[in-house]
């Protein structure tokens, strides 16, 4: 046993001055490693393969949707924190006022068919369609700044994706559980928000 032990502490201490094989980046890294939103520390960061061997055009397809799911996770997180603070009393459908609705999950069971039905609406309306539109008033004239600008809305939007799915995760364990961490209200410290 004892040679054994000596045997493998030798072939270690071998294999850990033996040179290194430099292993080759993906021709995916050096596509698109210039790309806007590669960053330090974690430069391009796909760890799911999606942008191996694709062109130019569907990386623009991918990119163009992570700003859109960026865009709609920071009014999903407003929207998530807002109803704990103001609620603006109209009927969601007839005889249902939204100060009856409670927020974040507990809300799915107290929505009615055709509050859904508008949510879903609008939202369809709005992706499909684009009924919101592109205004020209409201935008700012960023001069040389653009591109840091857009790598801002890009990080801004990576945030808030990992901030919608850790409110839907922490009030989707209160539901479960109510109180696991000991606290009665999602925005702890400002009591003065639920007098």
């Amino acid at each position: 046993m004892m040679k054994l032990a000596v045997l493998a502490a030798a072939a270690g201490s071998a294999a850990a001055f033996a040179p290194v094989q430099q292993g080759r980046t993906s021709t995916a890294v050096q596509a698109f490693e210039n790309e806007l939103g590669v960053i330090a520390p974690t430069g391009f960061f796909d760890p799911l393969n999606l942008s191996k061997n694709i062109s130019q055009e569907k990386f623009d397809e991918y990119r163009t949707a992570e700003l859109k799911h960026g865009r709609v996770c920071m009014l999903a997180v407003l929207g998530y924190i807002a109803p704990e603070t103001y609620r603006f009393g109209y009927d969601i459908a007839p005889g249902v006022s939204t100060y009856d609705i409670p927020n974040g999950v507990a809300a799915i069971d107290y929505i009615p068919a055709l509050g859904w039905a508008q949510i879903i609406f609008f939202i369809g309306a709005v992706d499909y369609w684009g009924v919101l539109g592109d205004f020209d008033f409201g935008k700012p004239d960023l001069g040389d700044k653009e591109e840091e600008r857009k790598l801002q809305e890009l990080q801004h939007g990576r945030l808030a994706m990992l901030a919608f799915l850790e409110l839907l995760r922490h009030d989707s364990q209160n539901l479960v559980k109510p109180g696991f961490d000991g606290l009665d209200t999602l925005i702890t410290g400002f009591p003065f928000l639920y007098n």
